[in-house]
């Protein structure tokens, strides 16, 4: 709960990257073992709805983008479980972009609010803050995954992987089905 530009730097990229990235690194070690992918796509897609859930019932604003970071990384699991290495690496990327455009943008509503992060006490701020608005909305379009935004190129990439593994291994039709709640759940608790 530090400084809003700390928790930027945070949430989009250190601690996002060292797993992430590890795994894609180590891939050829990873795709001999696919109970070991099946084991890493189904933490990915249960992190991924369980963030989102958890997001849903936040009132601090940057509680909601720290517990949108914990879906996002289990989006990139699940890429990485089903076998969508570059996919998973892609978000990771897209994620660092969008993520620090938008706790930058919430650094700046909580300043204008006067150190109120309490997102019932907000509304109405678009015209007093319309470069803030902007930014913010273009990130928290990219993050929910809408055309033509990057968030929708990495995050249609890592389901279909994921449905196309189910034609191998049926579980990763259910772990598709995960994967698109928690889209749909971000969607849903980024909007509010």
């Amino acid at each position: 709960a530090g400084p809003t530009p700390v928790s930027a730097l945070i949430h989009a990229a250190t601690m996002v990257t060292a797993g992430v990235y590890m795994i894609a690194r180590m891939n050829w070690l990873f795709v001999m073992s696919p109970v070991a992918m099946t084991i890493i796509a189904t933490i990915g897609a249960f992190t991924a709805l369980f963030g989102a859930a958890i997001g849903f019932a936040q009132t601090d604003i940057k509680k909601v983008l720290a517990y949108s970071t914990v879906s996002q990384l289990g989006y990139m699991f699940l890429a990485l479980g089903s076998g969508a290495f570059s996919a998973g690496v892609f978000h990771l990327m897209t994620h660092a972009f969008f993520k620090a455009c938008l706790f930058l943008g919430s650094g700046s509503v909580i300043l204008g609010m006067h150190h109120e992060q309490d997102m019932r006490l907000m509304g109405g701020l678009r015209k007093y803050m319309p470069i803030t608005f902007i930014t913010f909305m273009a990130a928290t379009i990219a993050i929910s995954g809408i055309v033509p935004f990057s968030g929708f190129f990495s995050k249609d990439e890592i389901l279909w992987q994921a449905f196309s593994q189910g034609s191998s291994y049926g579980w990763y039709y259910f772990l598709w089905v995960i994967g698109l709640l928690a889209a749909i759940g971000t969607a849903f608790y980024m909007m509010r």
